[in-house]
């Protein structure tokens, strides 16, 4: 659906020209919904505006549903921008116009509808995003949430097969923000859009997205399905985002928390193993004990998950792993150490 081949973008500063993206090289997918995150400056609503040239790279190309967009102008680019619309983390409303007013513009602005087309389009585009009964209000008489609802309304009303939005809910408290997202989800399942979500905060990515991209200092640092990145991070740039994501700033990679007499494990449990008494039942058959240094339980999308840093140590630690692998258990050893090296427990009982 979207694919960015070699795209960088570079701005003229005092100094010359400071490059705000490098190489970037993206596809997302027709009917997903795509995160692409990173911290303040890390190139996120540059790239996304490269999406409906509301920038144009300074090299690479961008193609759009197969077709190469790059140097589009005049009606091609008009064309674009329609089958794209676009949410942004202010709002950007008119505060003259009414709220079905607001809607009904860039109906308006398009030339090629007439009025009860319009009106007809913009009561539906209201009903879907729960704000019918306010159609004759005014932007400042609005919540922040139902402004982005507004918002929402107004960027699908000509019907476009993308959506991009720029932090469409950093302006927004925890519940408001819960609910915005709910909807955007409602409309990638119920109306097929593509939908292309841009932010600082990995817990919105792992409420929302199929897949995410991580952006640093203008790169692609990493990049997979949301499991993975979220539950696996890689790069110390995902690895910061992923532990301002957790309440106590804290995250399960095992870092100043060893016990060395055991084994020290990071366990991540999806899907059904992640209500599923596997770890007790397994350090009994095993004769291990076992104590949680970290843990967090939660749901990326619709699936749960349970990941915990565990200290092992006993009869079988060797055995116990290899249990919970078999069990479908994902085991990550955190000492650096192979499978097979027993514990300072087990080494002790052969010690004479």
């Amino acid at each position: 659906m979207i694919r960015l081949e070699g795209i960088s973008k570079a701005f003229e500063g005092s100094q010359g020209a400071v490059a705000a993206l490098s190489d970037i090289a993206l596809t997302v997918t027709e009917g997903e919904i795509f995160g692409i995150i990173g911290s303040s400056g890390a190139g996120k609503s540059t790239l996304v505006r490269l999406i409906n040239l509301l920038e144009r790279p300074t090299r690479g190309d961008v193609f759009v549903a197969g077709e190469r967009v790059t140097e589009a102008r005049g009606e091609q680019l008009q064309a674009l921008r329609r089958s794209i619309g676009m949410v942004f983390q202010h709002f950007n409303l008119l505060n003259a116009r009414t709220v079905a007013g607001n809607v009904a513009y860039p109906l308006e602005l398009a030339g090629r509808y007439g009025k009860a087309d319009i009106a007809r389009r913009v009561a539906s585009l209201l009903e879907r995003v729960d704000l019918a009964d306010h159609a004759a209000k005014y932007p400042r008489q609005l919540s922040g949430g139902q402004k982005q609802r507004v918002g929402i309304a107004r960027a699908l009303a000509s019907g476009p097969k993308i959506l991009l939005c720029d932090e469409a809910t950093s302006a927004l408290d925890p519940q408001t923000t819960g609910a915005v997202l709910d909807l955007l989800r409602e409309i990638n399942r119920d109306l097929g859009v593509t939908i292309v979500l841009i932010t600082h905060e990995m817990d919105v990515i792992r409420r929302t997205c199929d897949r995410v991209a991580v952006l640093d200092r203008g790169r692609v640092v990493e990049e997979g399905p949301v499991t993975e990145v979220f539950l696996h991070p890689r790069h110390p740039a995902t690895l910061r985002l992923v532990r301002e994501a957790e309440p106590d700033g804290g995250v399960l990679d095992g870092g100043g928390a060893l016990d060395l007499a055991g084994r020290t494990v990071r366990l991540t449990f999806r899907g059904e193993a992640a209500h599923k008494p596997l770890l007790g039942r397994i350090a009994r058959e095993n004769h291990v004990d076992y104590g949680i240094l970290a843990g967090r339980v939660g749901h990326i999308r619709e699936t749960p998950y349970a990941q915990f840093l565990v200290s092992l140590s006993g009869r079988d630690v060797a055995g116990a792993i290899a249990t919970l692998r078999a069990s479908g258990v994902d085991v990550e050893l955190q000492d650096g150490l192979p499978d097979s090296v027993p514990s300072v427990a087990e080494r002790s009982r052969h010690v004479v």
